[in-house]
């Protein structure tokens, strides 16, 4: 009871000391869902760290492409960092209370990270129309103000009823209908939100693709045609699975009724996949990046036999 005090300012506001995650509900066995998770975050971290390393040292990859590749790198590991751990800690340890402010903080990195990874798969899309690195502070920006934004209206609610988070980590949808004052600023917040985050990237990525196939209609030869649309394949994948499954929930959301165990599945692997798969299939098996790993091994091994070879030499000597 002493973690579910409330701190009351006046008559009418009341600021909860804590939060409580719940998580599956009446799922047997639900902590092996949660390993699967931390072997999954263990290969992202893997996955991306090796992408952040060679992109780094090697500087023939210092291009506008990589430097978009760099940053998506970057943010799926930032954003499994903010997630996952997290998570692990709630349900693996009963750690299921969070500190208000916590909860707050918790919820903007999750999301500011999650809208940095979709519009920079649209800037995948746009990397020879316009500014890379205009597009990708810009992508920042934007993505920093919204959800500050979503986090400082979330801090003018009142929390007098239930405290208990229907997701799997402060979520900000089911933070803001726990609150007894009045939702519509978060309510519209929520929208733009969804709007920002998923749907307007989508449509962009889909009016770039509907601009390549046209440009492909054109081409005589089927060859070439094949060829030109194999380039594509990677980041299609990518952009399947960052947004279909959120856009199947949201649209099941909001026309007929999904079960919270059901979104709460879909949500952890939207969140979590797409990072552990995007250094695989968009740039770890590309030739360019394979040829560098090779040769970042390959001098890191001349390096260390050289460096051997030395302190044998000066052994001998003394």
């Amino acid at each position: 009871m002493k973690e579910r005090t409330s701190t009351i300012s006046n008559t009418t506001f009341v600021r909860p000391a804590t939060f409580y995650i719940s998580g599956f509900s009446n799922i047997p066995y639900d902590k092996y869902y949660y390993v699967f998770l931390f072997f999954v975050y263990i290969m992202t971290v893997l996955g991306n760290g090796l992408l952040l390393s060679v992109i780094y040292l090697v500087k023939s990859l210092h291009t506008s492409k990589y430097m978009i590749v760099f940053s998506l790198a970057l943010t799926d590991l930032c954003g499994s960092t903010a997630l996952i751990p997290k998570v692990l800690d709630t349900f693996l340890f009963d750690r299921k209370y969070i500190v208000y402010e916590a909860c707050l903080s918790y919820m903007f990195f999750v999301w500011f990270f999650a809208s940095v990874q979709s519009w920079t798969l649209v800037t995948m899309s746009y990397d020879r129309f316009i500014a890379i690195s205009a597009m990708l502070l810009l992508t920042w920006v934007v993505s920093l103000s919204l959800f500050a934004l979503a986090a400082g209206l979330l801090d003018r609610l009142s929390f007098c009823g239930s405290l208990v988070i229907q997701s799997f980590f402060c979520d900000h949808g089911p933070i803001y209908r726990l609150a007894c004052n009045d939702t519509t600023l978060n309510y519209i917040i929520a929208y733009v939100g969804l709007i920002t985050v998923i749907f307007c990237p989508l449509i962009l990525i889909v009016l770039t693709y509907v601009c390549i196939a046209i440009a492909l209609s054109r081409i005589a030869s089927g060859v070439e045609r094949l060829k030109a649309l194999k380039t594509c394949t990677s980041h299609l994948i990518l952009v399947a699975l960052f947004f279909l499954p959120p856009v199947g929930t949201n649209l099941a959301v909001m026309t007929s009724y999904i079960h919270p165990n059901a979104r709460i599945f879909n949500s952890t692997l939207t969140h979590t996949v797409p990072a552990l798969l995007n250094p695989i299939i968009y740039s770890l098996k590309t030739e360019e990046v394979l040829i560098s790993i090779r040769k970042l091994f390959k001098n890191n091994r001349l390096c260390n036999q050289t460096s051997s070879k030395k302190l044998i030499l000066l052994c001998l000597l003394h």
